[in-house]
């Protein structure tokens, strides 16, 4: 996985360079978002993994199934990560794009992981204290999960808060398990 992210952190870098340039941030999220999900179908994973195709065939194919869905731009970036056998790894680059652009806006992704549903108060605090704590602001999504049991984990980025009855019975266990 690591190396999947090392990998693209490049391309997705040269795309934010080039949608901060021409402030097109919304088009490339939405052109690699496209790819992404094409790059993952079955059927078009299977082609950029053939060995009958060669590389500049792969992208025309890529590129006519997406038809007039991409500028010229995201077609020849298609065309670049083609000619480097790097298709397969759109979803990667549209994930670290996502990263940067959330750092470039000033905003981060933030989920709350939680074994009941959220009320508006409850989001609001959590929002305004994410926002407090790491001075962004804060896309906030909900996910419920009942086996937490109670309580809820926060995520926002690299930081994850755990709050949880499942979570505090794991330590529990572990601290008494040594």
């Amino acid at each position: 996985m690591a190396e999947l992210i090392t990998i693209a952190r490049p391309y997705a870098e040269a795309v934010f360079k080039r949608a901060e340039e021409t402030k097109s941030f919304p088009a490339w999220s939405e052109a690699l978002q496209l790819m992404a999900a094409i790059a993952v179908d079955k059927t078009m994973a299977d082609v950029i993994a053939g060995a009958q195709l060669s590389k500049a065939q792969v992208a025309d194919i890529f590129n006519e199934v997406i038809g007039d869905k991409l500028d010229q731009e995201a077609k020849n970036l298609v065309k670049l990560l083609a000619e480097n056998g790097r298709l397969a790894l759109l979803p990667e680059v549209a994930t670290q794009y996502e990263v940067q652009r959330a750092e470039g806006e000033g905003s981060i992704d933030a989920e709350i992981i939680s074994a009941f549903a959220v009320t508006d108060a409850q989001r609001t605090k959590v929002v305004a204290s994410l926002k407090a704590r790491l001075g962004r602001e804060i896309n906030l999504s909900v996910t419920i999960d009942e086996s937490l049991m109670g309580g809820a984990v926060i995520r926002a980025g690299d930081m994850v808060i755990d709050g949880s009855v499942s979570g505090k019975l794991e330590k529990l266990a572990s601290t008494v398990n040594q």
